[in-house]
């Protein structure tokens, strides 16, 4: 059985201090408690494994449980090794490792060692091992069953000034489909819907669209109208046909919006269909009495990625990191293969969840322009009707990967239909930046307002309100 390591004892002393005080607490309940902190780590020898060198991330604790995510970078190849609580007779040959003799931990060591990688994970403990000296960076995000959370603070020393969740900006790869403007190709995506068989549908060739029924509440000033074909010419159009057909674009940015309202475009019987490129021809159609136009309830969100004479930003896919949300959203279009790929950002939803967005335009042009996407004034025209999410960012505080260079953001959302893919943003200031924490919920950024101890005040850049079009996605690209 090995022997617990010199460099583990301090922390495991105090951790056993610690919970003698919780014990009756930990016997009657076992509370799950979050945790998230980013920390860089030295190793040590292990003195009952010879040369090897040890770092422990996740201390074990008498019938604590962790799960969650860990994402590491080390300065040479090391060797994950999850621990895991087991009765004295379950130790038959597997390699065990005990803190008091008593509590034995049976020992899984995931291969093959790696220089970086991110990783789920659910055990009693959690460390790092190689046979050379190494330091790792490591960020958690997860949580802990059957340990108070004092004991965790202590254990795991995360007072730290500086915050990052794992994996805080992805890039996602989304299905483009083609439509028509002006007798010219559009390439665009379909991110929700307010309709759920159109939804339905389009995910079914390959979309990850959301149902988001909040949509139709949008206001006619903030959307621009869509010609979906029903019938006619077959082609890759929602229905099967045609492509659809736009009235404006982000070169027309008095006009544009990414929230359209389908208008669905029938072929009348008898009628020799052809295909129809231009909003003028499909008028034109219309008048000679050749198809029906009937204007519908449903809202779609399908921003632009290439239009004519224009496209979206693209990104230095090394920027990923460092400025993330500078100077463009998109890596990567490719117009054969019909893909793009887009950073996704991570933040908070309203339940403490993480979620991952993505932002193909904004308003008002300056924000707009520094994230480099297209302005969309009419974004703001949904806010007098209510439809719209609050977004948080923060101003100062916890220094982190979040838009201003602190902590991620806060979204007042969850992926269910009450969800709406328009964000409009608030700043969050504390009064005094040493006693920041990361609040991770709208319920927290409440508290700490009626504490007094955060300002939230709405972005408001050359007078106008700051509106993300903010559509959530998967974090697999």
């Amino acid at each position: 059985m090995r022997k617990l390591v010199v460099g583990v004892l301090v922390a495991l002393s105090v951790s056993a201090v610690l919970l003698s005080v919780f014990s009756d607490q930990l016997v009657v309940a076992k509370p799950q408690s979050k945790i998230q902190f980013t920390k860089t780590i030295t190793s040590s020898l292990d003195p009952a494994a010879g040369r090897e060198q040890f770092a422990l991330i996740l201390a074990p604790n008498k019938g604590s449980l962790y799960t969650g995510s860990l994402t590491y970078a080390a300065s040479d190849p090391v060797q994950v090794i999850v621990l895991h609580e087991i009765a004295r007779d379950d130790s038959k040959g597997q390699p065990t490792w005990s803190v008091d003799g008593s509590t034995i931990y049976g020992i899984t060591k995931l291969e093959p060692p790696k220089s970086a990688d991110t990783l789920e994970f659910t055990g009693s403990a959690l460390g790092f091992q190689s046979d050379n000296p190494f330091t790792v960076t490591v960020s958690v995000d997860g949580w802990v069953r059957g340990q108070p959370t004092e004991v965790i603070m202590q254990t795991l020393d995360i007072k730290e000034r500086s915050f990052s969740l794992p994996q805080p900006h992805v890039t996602t790869t989304i299905p483009m489909r083609v439509g028509f403007f002006e007798k010219n190709s559009v390439y665009y995506i379909i991110t929700d819907s307010s309709n759920q068989t159109v939804a339905e549908k389009i995910s079914v060739h390959g979309s990850d669209v959301r149902f988001t029924p909040k949509l139709r509440w949008t206001p006619a000033s903030s959307q621009d109208i869509v010609y979906v074909f029903t019938n006619g010419v077959k082609g890759e159009g929602v229905y099967g046909f045609q492509g659809e057909v736009f009235l404006s674009t982000p070169a027309q940015p008095e006009k544009y919006s990414p929230l359209r309202s389908i208008s669905f475009v029938s072929w009348k019987s008898g009628q020799k269909a052809q295909i129809l490129d231009s909003a003028d021809e499909v008028l034109k159609a219309q008048k000679a009495g050749r198809i029906t136009i009937a204007n519908s309830n449903i809202t779609i969100n399908a921003p632009q990625v290439v239009w004519p004479g224009g496209q979206l930003l693209l990104k230095n896919a090394t920027q990923i990191n460092y400025a993330p949300y500078d100077n463009g959203q998109v890596i990567e279009i490719n117009k054969d293969s019909k893909k793009v790929v887009f950073v996704a950002h991570r933040a908070w939803g309203l339940d403490g969840r993480a979620i991952y967005y993505i932002i193909p335009d904004a308003t008002p042009a300056g924000p707009a322009q520094a994230i480099g996407v297209p302005t969309v004034p009419k974004l703001a025209n949904a806010l007098a009707a209510q439809v719209f999410s609050d977004m948080y960012q923060f101003k100062n505080g916890i220094k982190g990967t979040g838009p201003l260079g602190f902590q991620q953001s806060v979204l007042d959302v969850i992926t269910d239909q009450s969800y709406v893919p328009l964000c409009r943003v608030s700043i969050v200031e504390w009064k005094n930046a040493k006693d920041a924490l990361v609040l991770e919920t709208v319920a927290d950024i409440n508290n700490k307002k009626s504490e007094g101890s955060i300002h939230v005040t709405l972005a408001r850049p050359l007078s106008s309100d700051y509106v993300m079009n903010c559509p959530l996605v998967s974090n697999k690209g």
